[in-house]
């Protein structure tokens, strides 16, 4: 940047200004390039999806708002489909990637809770998305979910470990838990009226914008090692 300081000659300010569009010809002085946009995918189910919202206080939209607040050059698109579960992910994942595709937030498993499929079966399909999505260098995030204790602690067990157990195996990012960050202050009843929507299931705008707040930086660590198509 040029200096906004006079010279102490004439003589020296000409040497500087010789220097300076020496400077100028080799690039040193030119503005860094804008960082290209990355496009990742959000691979879930209608929490992604932003079931019983109105679209702009979904999940994704949110997300992309918090991006654009914190500086980071990405954008998320909607890959969500309601009652998808783990295997409806891994069947649509090709038609999914398309080209402009640069990484993959893969958050699923919820539906396979509430129908109760075994977890092995689970962990199958999220293994063959990760899998994936490796083989074709596209960087993911996951994002767990945590079962009840509805079907015994050995079910609970299992459900639970398979997220942080196949990104560490995949190498992939993890945020723990999608609809953990609403019960990280307030107790589960107080995050359920505040929270959640009428059906206990899906979170409401507020929820929304607890859950984006801490998802999004791990969003963002995603969005630093994808590399975008040129």
């Amino acid at each position: 940047m040029e200096s906004s300081e006079p010279f102490g000659s004439v003589a020296y300010g000409t040497v500087a200004r010789g220097l300076k569009v020496a400077a100028v010809a080799l690039g040193l002085f030119a503005a860094p390039a804008a960082a290209q946009e990355v496009t990742i995918a959000a691979l879930g189910d209608s929490l992604t999806a932003g079931y019983g919202l109105p679209e702009e206080d979904g999940f994704v939209p949110a997300l992309n708002r918090w991006l654009d607040a914190a500086g980071v050059a990405a954008e998320v698109t909607n890959a969500g489909v309601s009652g998808d579960t783990t295997a409806g992910g891994l069947a649509r994942l090709d038609w999914t990637l398309t080209p402009e595709v640069d990484a993959v937030i893969v958050a699923l498993g919820g539906n396979d809770l509430l129908r109760g499929v075994d977890p092995a079966v689970s962990r199958a399909n999220l293994d063959g998305i990760l899998e994936a999505l490796a083989a074709r260098g596209v960087p993911a995030l996951v994002i767990g979910m945590e079962a009840s204790g509805n079907y015994g602690a050995a079910y609970k067990a299992a459900f639970d470990a398979m997220y942080p157990e196949l990104a560490e195996e995949h190498g992939a990012l993890l945020a723990p838990s999608f609809l953990g960050p609403l019960v990280a202050e307030v107790d589960i009843g107080t995050a359920r009226v505040r929270y959640m929507q009428g059906d206990g299931i899906h979170p409401n705008a507020e929820g929304v914008e607890v859950i984006v707040e801490a998802i999004g930086p791990r969003v963002a660590e995603l969005a630093a090692v994808a590399e975008p198509e040129s």
